[in-house]
């Protein structure tokens, strides 16, 4: 039997079907648009009707009478007026058009009761500074009006102030650090603790805006950033801060956020890097998170001063030059890299005056990774030998011309132990963990524009490069991944990154790699002419066995 064709409206008709339901949808959206008077005036007669009902259920048996004869009197004075029917359907129209009308119920405008309570408050908490005697017309007063002097105000769902802009009269010392610093404590206090609030001062307006901050994300692992060479992303801040955001993976999404990126190099204002924090700050983190993105485009040494092994993930890893834990390993690894920076320089400055460009073996760069020198530097003190920040100085003073960047991470209570060319020459910092005004201030230079929190999560803080503005600051999550607390994800995400092993993980990698390259600078070294050098020429040092 032959197949029957199916009809015309089921094989090629949806594209007329859709066509049609159009069609229908756009008469049906005109119709109600030159219906919407009748439909108004339909709306505003039933609304009438009830309201007419609900009058004469209200209304007393006694009185219902009375009430039908006023409305005939009513009717009939209406129907023996000329035209007074037409003028009562015109009057009746007009009334069910205006009662029939869609109503928006109004947005509300000012603050309520609490509000204005909590405002009035915060206005007479800033009499006394923002006041004087003398002042013929004060801008503040006990029992002024608030809002000249708070001129805008937002609150949040829980009924706290989330900004506040704080007109105050010129002659506040707003230009002196300790009068600033009291109104930026009184409205901490006074608008609710437990928040981190910025403060942007407008000195030539005579405003002061008070603006509460967003927590920072926590949730962003360690991964590839989108960073050019000599590029280090020390973690992430508010968007405000600066000019540059990057995409990054939380999941299956991807996002764009304000980072904080450090550059070194050549060309680098700030060479080397101050870690400060408390005990499970994130100062070994960000430490770890530095040496993840360094080992792409040149060689970690890594002394780490707590023995505790935090870094050996990374041993006998590619780039990773040594990982010493001990004070003799650490001793032997800095006086290599002392001699490598004056080796690099004297390579550089050979090809110089050659006319030649720099070798390749001087551009790579050379990370050196300190945690916890303080440590080592009691242990050198007791066993009588020399403090290992001593052999810093060379690398701290030269390594910007020679691609070698020093990192130090230490805790608070070991600030006196820091030598002084390393506080001299670290630039650029870091502060993590519940901090004061005063510590930050003490680390950073300048006090941060917002209001430190107690209750803080690991890896964040504070940084500032250089002498440029102070960032907040969230380091991305880069846990160890042999610790057994780590998430799997997180576990994931770091061991992604790590390089391949170039030697099995028990061989002796980290101090081959120091002794063969110490070998070469000594050589190098005791070839140059007198007075070409820095310092003394290097001596081979002895190979020590790894104690990672």
């Amino acid at each position: 039997m032959a197949r029957r064709p199916l009809p015309r409206i089921l094989s090629n008709g949806t594209a007329s079907i859709a066509r049609s339901r159009e069609f229908a949808r756009s008469a049906a959206d005109n119709a109600t648009d030159v219906l919407h008077p009748l439909i108004t005036i339909t709306r505003g007669l039933r609304r009438l009707a009830a309201a007419g009902r609900r009058k004469w259920a209200d209304t007393p048996k006694d009185r219902r009478g009375p009430l039908l004869f006023l409305v005939a009197s009513v009717v009939l004075v209406v129907a023996l007026i000329p035209y007074g029917p037409l003028l009562a359907a015109i009057c009746l129209m007009a009334a069910a058009a205006w009662t029939g009308r869609e109503r928006t119920a109004p947005a509300p405008t000012g603050p309520d009761e609490a509000q204005t309570q909590r405002l009035q408050s915060l206005y007479e908490a800033l009499v006394p500074y923002f006041s004087v005697p003398e002042d013929p017309a004060p801008l503040f007063a006990h029992g002024g009006e608030w809002d000249k002097a708070l001129t805008s105000y937002d609150f949040d769902d829980n009924g706290r102030v989330s900004r506040l802009e704080v007109r105050y009269p010129a002659y506040f010392t707003d230009g002196e650090p300790e009068s600033r610093a009291r109104i930026e404590q009184l409205l901490h206090a006074k608008a609710g603790r437990g928040r981190e609030y910025h403060f942007e001062w407008d000195e030539e307006g005579n405003q002061l805006t008070v603006n509460v901050l967003p927590p920072l994300p926590t949730d962003i692992a360690a991964q590839r950033f989108v960073t050019a060479p000599g590029e280090t992303v020390l973690g992430f801040t508010d968007p405000t801060g600066v000019q540059r955001t990057l995409p990054v993976t939380d999941g299956d999404e991807q996002r764009d956020v304000p980072p904080v990126v450090w550059r070194t190099g050549p060309r680098s204002t700030e060479p080397h890097l101050l870690v400060v924090g408390e005990p499970g700050s994130g100062t070994t983190t960000l430490l770890r998170s530095i040496a993840l993105q360094a080992l792409p485009h040149g060689d970690v040494l890594i002394v780490e001063g707590s023995g505790i092994g935090d870094y050996a993930c990374l041993t006998g890893r590619d780039g990773v030059l040594s990982i010493e834990c001990g004070l003799a390993g650490a001793l032997a690894s800095l006086e290599w890299a002392a001699h490598e920076t004056e080796r690099r320089l004297i390579s550089a400055n050979r090809a110089r005056q050659a006319g030649h460009p720099a070798p390749d073996d001087t551009k790579r760069p050379l990370w050196i990774i300190l945690d916890r020198p303080s440590v080592l530097g009691h242990l050198a003190a007791a066993d009588g030998r020399k403090d290992p920040q001593s052999l810093l100085q060379v690398p701290l003073r030269h390594g910007r011309a020679a691609s070698v960047t020093v990192v130090v991470a230490d805790q608070f209570d070991s600030l006196e132990a820091l030598s002084d060319p390393v506080r001299q020459h670290t630039r650029a910092r870091v502060v993590l963990g519940p901090t004061t005004l005063d510590q930050v201030e003490d680390i950073l230079g300048v006090p941060p524009r917002t209001t430190p929190t107690s209750d803080v999560p690991p890896g964040r803080g504070y940084a500032r490069l250089g002498t440029g503005q102070v960032h907040r600051l969230q380091v991305p999550a880069t846990p160890d991944p042999y610790d057994d607390a780590t998430s799997e994800s997180h576990r994931q995400a770091v061991t992604e990154l790590l390089p391949a092993r170039s030697t099995p993980a028990g061989a002796d990698a980290g101090t081959e790699g120091v002794t063969g390259t110490g070998t070469e600078t000594a050589e190098a070294v005791e070839a140059t002419e007198s007075g070409t050098a820095a310092t003394e020429p290097a001596t081979k040092p002895e190979p020590v066995p790894a104690e990672s």
